[in-house]
């Protein structure tokens, strides 16, 4: 996968130096995240693998050489707690902020409790994060984050249309946007966003024990494939980084019915 790859990319960038590097992930003990820090691992770099699930995130950095930290990021202070228990060892090359929990109601049936919690981990945390890691770089130096997003942040995909993911992607597209006025603020953060559409998560195998069994509409993939385009992603220097070409199709009904609103009210 990346860490045998010895070529420059397309764009001339080259791939990121991890070599010896200190990462940390979050939601780092299954799915993506999981993936991302096997994946860093074999490019060289020593991760700190971060989970609300303490015995998962152990057994993980444990099979990568890595290292374990247990927080909730529902907590506000966590995100700086987090941070700075992973810098002690040595300055962060990246930080991914994965974290994410799932949410399967009806908007009209959502209390504010609930969705608080949604969008503490999904949006929050992501955001707190960057800004203890942002906080740790000298003046001249540069960081990294990647965020998780989803591509719900962008649309209601055809494969989930009716599945009540309205509060879920709502703090998708929260962190979406608040990761685009990051990379505007041009400060000391290199920053990428990653798109995943369907990926064979805790998330979708609670529901689908057998991946082999997802409808093809879904076109579901496996993590280690999600964390390769993100690494790619990130080799290539992209901000964006989608893992499916349905993307764009589903992105496509919001601009037409934006486009035939300013034909309608005369703005075109």
């Amino acid at each position: 996968m990346t860490g045998t790859q010895t070529n420059p990319t397309a764009s001339g960038r080259g791939l990121i130096a991890l070599e010896g590097k200190r990462v940390l992930v979050t939601g780092g003990a299954s799915g993506i995240g999981k993936a991302l820090a096997e994946t860093l691992a074999v490019r060289g770099a020593h991760v700190v693998v971060a989970d609300a699930n303490a015995a998962g995130a152990q057994s993980v950095a444990a099979s990568i050489g890595g290292e374990a930290l247990g927080c909730d990021l529902a907590d506000p202070a966590a995100p700086a707690r987090l941070v700075a228990d992973a810098s002690r060892g040595g300055p962060l090359a990246l930080v991914c902020s994965n974290a994410g929990i799932g949410r399967n109601k009806r908007m009209l049936n959502e209390r504010d409790e609930e969705i608080a919690r949604v969008f503490a981990v999904n949006f929050s945390a992501g955001l707190r994060l960057a800004q203890a890691y942002a906080a740790t770089l000298g003046e001249r130096a540069r960081g990294r984050v990647l965020f998780t997003a989803s591509e719900n942040a962008l649309s209601i995909p055809t494969a989930v249309k009716g599945r009540g993911l309205g509060a879920y992607a709502a703090s998708k597209h929260a962190l979406l946007a608040a990761a685009e006025w990051l990379r505007d603020e041009a400060g000391q953060l290199d920053v990428h966003v990653l798109l995943p559409g369907a990926v064979y998560t805790p998330l979708i195998s609670k529901h689908l024990p057998d991946p082999k069994l997802a409808p093809p509409q879904l076109g579901l993939i496996m993590p280690e494939r999600c964390a390769e385009l993100a690494l790619k992603g990130m080799d290539l220097g992209l901000f964006y980084i989608p893992t499916h070409a349905h993307i764009a199709t589903d992105m496509r009904a919001r601009s037409e019915e934006i486009a035939t609103a300013l034909e309608v009210l005369g703005l075109r």
